[in-house]
């Protein structure tokens, strides 16, 4: 094997990522640590300008709340999300991002974000919290205020950061490795930001064989931020929340603007609406079946019902969405003018954030003006930052958070030291893009104050722990130059598995055995006790992973990272003994929510020397 080169970064706050929470944090740590003498180091598995869950680009700001508008209030932000997470959500943290959302959309147009106004100088609102933006370019415009605030002395790309650096219980940096070069990271740090995205690819996807790779979210997010959490030994929450978002079939193109800018309606393919005709299955899931705007889990789950009696597949009926608009336009002549506009709208919300989708319909011989297309239920996800809530268990803000949910320093981790904003955060949902951007300068203002405010030792990392660290990462490619020649076809060998083969075998046992798609997402304890089975055997076959080259090294410790991320939600959907979010997972043994003994929080911890996961419940408290 090619020698690798040690190469040490010292610095005071380490953030770790490069997509919205991250670029979000660089501006405010910049900012802070001027005035504290705080220096800031951003590392990133690849390359700020297109980093992150909005990568390819995004046709809508999920989150604007409107204060000086007096549109909405903090409060009714937080009430819409505790009624669309079925009550468990952490409304402290929830606020304080509310409270703090609208100022980043701002700067957002500030450095140069095209935000749709109508002709009164207004924004155009997809729906209540969405705002309408021309966002082809939106993670490059984000990127460049990151890049401008923090130096690019201080950012390094393409590297991938695979393991925590621990003094004791204290969080000190991190390690990795390029990807591009010989190069083996190691980062020390009075504070570690962590921000790198959630988890795709941890179940079978829909799409498979030359569809392979899509996905809703970046497959390139692959469970970095649970890893690194739960390995420091952090306390985790929501894990057994994965989101499930429903799309335009193959390609995954979005469907909100159709729901809520153009009030388009799915039906099955019979044409029965089954939000109308399912009316009385939401008085099972009361109070949260009742709300308005109904939960997404429950908007799923009253698809899938309609799939699972065979009446499916189901349509967005795009045709009737924008004849219906434009019937509301009297003059033909301006109806044929406003139905063209409907129609570019409508290719452009797919060529702004999702380019697949529009090839697709395409390729397929579909007019949105004249044909439905289908849509269905994705496969699970991991993410604190959209309707997921699977994170890290943070302090939240002292004005807001009650006692039990403060120790310090906002966003902080039970780890000293380790902060998380965007989808490593747990229990603060709906925040997406704008909401994670704002999350990661909170984070990181707190982060900056911890390394100013407390008398830090040096970090102690040995010589011999920074070996073993680079010996243990580094492993797939020994293993792989030692034994390629054993067998005449290299995919073929009882001395390792490559990275794809290991990949497959996960995504099929996750979907077989935690309630994936081939089984509309149903589980039970006989299911998921053998699924625990089957992931201790592919957590001792991990050991054997090998890789032809850094990019086979890569994808070996992306599956190592998500194998974590699998285990934390199948023991959490085990713990807890209800169904609470049916559309996202449905308890086959336990088909009813049960708000008596679980509207708590189920929080799980993972102590790395002993090998052992601990499971407990966590009150809920309301501060509105």
């Amino acid at each position: 094997m090619e020698k690798w080169e040690t190469v040490t970064v010292e610095t005071d706050l380490l953030i770790c990522g490069g997509g919205m929470a991250a670029c979000g944090a660089a501006v405010e740590a910049a900012y802070w640590a001027k005035k504290h003498g705080v220096k800031v180091t951003l590392v990133d598995k690849a390359a700020l300008d297109r980093s992150g869950a909005v990568a390819m680009g995004l046709s809508a700001l999920n989150q604007y709340v409107g204060l000086r508008d007096g549109e909405n209030t903090v409060k009714d932000y937080v009430d819409y999300v505790r009624n669309d997470l079925m009550g468990i959500t952490r409304e402290d943290l929830v606020a304080s991002i509310a409270r703090h959302v609208d100022s980043t959309i701002h700067l957002f147009e500030k450095w140069g974000l095209p935000i749709w106004k109508d002709k009164a100088g207004k924004y155009v609102h997809e729906g209540r919290w969405q705002l309408m933006i021309n966002g082809e370019s939106y993670k490059v415009v984000i990127a460049e205020a990151a890049k401008n605030a923090l130096g690019p002395e201080n950012i390094i790309e393409r590297v991938f950061i695979t393991e925590p650096l621990m003094d004791g219980e204290r969080c000190v940096g991190a390690v990795g490795f390029s990807t591009r070069e010989n190069k083996f990271y190691v980062f020390t740090a009075k504070a570690v930001l962590v921000a790198m995205g959630g988890a795709v690819g941890v179940f079978r996807p829909r799409s498979v064989g030359e569809g392979a790779g899509r996905a809703w979210y970046p497959p390139f997010n692959s469970g970095a931020s649970a890893y690194f959490t739960i390995k420091a030994g952090a306390e985790m929450t929501c894990q057994e929340v994965r989101f499930i978002p429903v799309r335009f079939k193959d390609a995954y193109g979005p469907v909100g603007a159709w729901f809520l800018l153009f009030k388009a309606a799915a039906t099955s393919a019979l044409g029965g609406n089954y939000m109308v005709e399912r009316k009385a299955e939401l008085e099972k899931w009361a109070p949260y079946g009742l709300v308005k705007p109904i939960p997404a889990n429950l908007r799923n789950y009253m698809g899938t019902l309609d799939v699972m009696e065979g009446k499916g597949p189901i349509y967005m009926q795009t045709a009737q969405a924008i004849q219906k608009i434009a019937d509301g336009t009297p003059d033909p002549k301006e109806r044929k003018k406003h139905l063209k506009e409907l129609e570019n709208e409508a290719w452009e919300d797919f060529l702004d954030m999702t380019i697949s989708q529009a090839m697709l319909w395409a390729a397929h011989d579909i007019e949105p003006e004249v044909k439905a297309s289908e849509i269905a239920a994705a496969e699970p996800y991991f993410i604190g930052s959209h309707s997921g809530a699977s994170g890290a268990w943070l302090s939240g803000p002292k004005d807001l958070a009650p006692p039990e949910y403060f120790w310090g320093y906002e966003h902080m981790s039970t780890v000293k030291g380790l902060f998380c904003a965007g989808d490593a955060s747990g229990a603060s949902s709906h925040k997406f893009s704008s909401g994670s951007h704002a999350e990661g300068r909170i984070a990181a203002k707190a982060a900056v104050r911890f390394c100013a405010k407390e008398n830090l030792p040096k970090p102690q990392v040995s010589e011999a722990l920074i070996e073993k660290l680079k010996e243990r990462i580094l492993r797939p490619l020994a293993l792989f130059e030692e034994n390629k020649n054993k067998t005449t076809q290299d995919d073929v060998n009882p001395n390792y598995v490559l990275p794809k083969m290991y990949m497959m075998r996960m995504q099929k046992l996750m979907d077989e055995y935690a309630g994936g798609v081939s089984m509309h997402f149903m589980t039970n304890k006989p299911l998921l006790t053998r699924g625990l089975e089957l992931l201790k055997l592919l957590r001792e076959d991990a050991e054997k992973l090998g890789a032809h080259n850094k990019h086979e090294l890569l994808r070996c410790w992306e599956n190592i990272h998500r194998t974590y991320q699998a285990e934390a939600h199948v023991r959490t959907v085990m713990f807890r003994e209800e169904t609470r979010w049916p559309g996202y997972y449905f308890r086959a043994d336990y088909p009813k929510m049960d708000e008596k003994n679980w509207k708590c929080f189920v929080n799980c911890t993972y102590n790395a020397a002993k090998d052992e996961w601990s499971l407990k419940k966590v009150p809920i408290k309301n501060i509105f």
